[in-house]
């Protein structure tokens, strides 16, 4: 699994006009391309009138799959441009699809290739990108006399609760990063005078929203 990864926060839209052609970006997360076929179908049953829909996406930790389509407009300027967009911001697991509506001015390969591309940019940037982190979850036990100050010193720093369980003793659950596993636990252990147990569990991603770029 990868420590870290970009990727869109979730669904997004937004629309641009240039020369009087519409240009509407839809953007969605898919971690496998049957979720991306079927966005792309989606926005095409929703905009079965328009001139175009082109669509692109990047599946795959390592970007195992990765498709462009022009639907319709010369070969190159819509679908490709979209999907170096998408690879320039270092996405992952994202579909694109761009829905235009001619204007009747015609852009040209290279008015083209800038539609397509500002589309896809300003529709991410519409949708939000995250950063997802792999976190282990890392289970701290106390005793009661302990649970102020251990929780007030987790609040304050670097790491988030995730879950307190109240049972005969507290248990913390704490997100920390992977690399981070051991200082965190030295730090743990010197913070409750070694009156913690501290034990490693299970991992997830975290995700962070990136301002926009």
């Amino acid at each position: 699994m990868l420590q870290k990864y970009y990727t869109v926060k979730g669904y997004g839209e937004h629309e641009i006009v240039i020369e009087k052609s519409r240009f509407i970006c839809y953007v969605n997360r898919a971690e496998t391309e049957e979720e991306a076929v079927a966005f792309i179908q989606q926005i095409k049953k929703k905009h079965w009138d328009a001139t175009h829909n082109c669509s692109a996406y990047l599946i795959g930790e390592h970007d195992q799959i990765q498709k462009a389509n022009d639907d319709g407009e010369p070969s190159g300027t819509a679908g490709v441009p979209m999907l170096e967009v998408l690879k320039k911001k270092g996405l992952k697991d994202t579909v694109a699809v761009v829905t235009r509506y001619f204007g009747g001015i015609k852009l040209g390969a290279g008015g083209l290739v800038r539609a397509y591309s500002r589309a896809v940019a300003e529709g991410l940037n519409a949708a939000g990108i995250v950063e997802r982190r792999l976190m282990r979850i890392m289970h701290v036990t106390i005793d009661y006399p302990w649970l102020g100050k251990v929780e007030n010193e987790l609040r304050s720093s670097i790491y988030s609760i995730k879950h307190i369980h109240y049972a005969d003793r507290v248990t913390f659950d704490v997100l920390v990063p992977e690399d981070s596993q051991p200082s965190f636990s030295e730090w743990m252990t010197e913070l409750t005078n070694g009156r913690s147990d501290i034990q490693s569990g299970a991992t997830e991603y975290a995700e962070q929203l990136l301002p926009p770029s």
